[in-house]
């Protein structure tokens, strides 16, 4: 093949590749330009929720039948104090000589009643009421107050050891207020509680025990 056989063949070969690229170019749609996604950051952890126990059922109270009003006690009238019934006024104790080991000491132990002494009720109501009384072999005395005093008067009476007839026994000792003056305690029990002296109602009130110091020898 010669030189113009060649410049016809590259020709011929040009010519079909410009043909061919013609209409695959005119065959395609024209591209449209992809446009770039947006970078997004990086999603975080879904956040775990705590798993919570399953919940009870609720706890059904009893049933409880209706309560009744309550009954209101009756209303009663008020309570007057216990009436005491005005009487005459007596007195009781004893007396004793305390025993040497306890002189000067407020203990009868070892102590003897004394007879004969006397004992003196004073009452400091208008007129100075008193009374007198002397002790038994047993040093028991009982006397009663002057009729002028009665029993809603002896917060103003009181009871004192006056005089012994022992002369080494003679002192009064402040046992029980023998010295300074007793109050006068009536007695609990009421079937004791009075006595009856000349057709007359006494109520009866304790007083002491009192004694008398002894002399002692040394």
């Amino acid at each position: 093949m010669g030189f113009i056989g060649k410049s016809v063949l590259l020709t011929l070969i040009a010519l079909c590749y410009f043909i061919s690229s013609v209409i695959s170019t005119s065959a395609l749609p024209p591209m449209k330009l992809i446009t770039p996604l947006p970078t997004l950051p990086p999603a975080k952890a879904p956040i775990k929720l705590p798993t919570l126990p399953p919940a009870k059922a609720p706890i059904k109270l009893p049933t409880l039948p209706p309560t009744k009003a309550p009954i209101k006690p009756p209303v009663l009238p008020p309570v007057s104090p216990p009436k005491f019934n005005r009487t005459l006024v007596a007195v009781r104790g004893v007396v004793f000589c305390k025993a040497c080991k306890y002189a000067g000491i407020d203990n009868l132990q070892g102590a003897k009643p004394i007879k004969g002494a006397v004992v003196r009720l004073l009452c400091k109501n208008k007129k100075n009421a008193t009374s007198e009384a002397t002790t038994d072999k047993n040093g028991y005395f009982l006397l009663y107050a002057p009729k002028t005093v009665s029993n809603y008067a002896i917060k103003n009476c009181r009871a004192y050891l006056v005089k012994s007839p022992d002369a080494k026994c003679s002192k009064v000792s402040k046992l029980h207020g023998g010295y300074l003056g007793s109050f006068l305690k009536p007695v609990v029990k009421p079937e004791n509680a009075t006595i009856i002296f000349n057709k007359l109602t006494y109520g009866l009130f304790n007083v002491g025990p009192f004694a008398f110091e002894p002399v002692c020898p040394k």
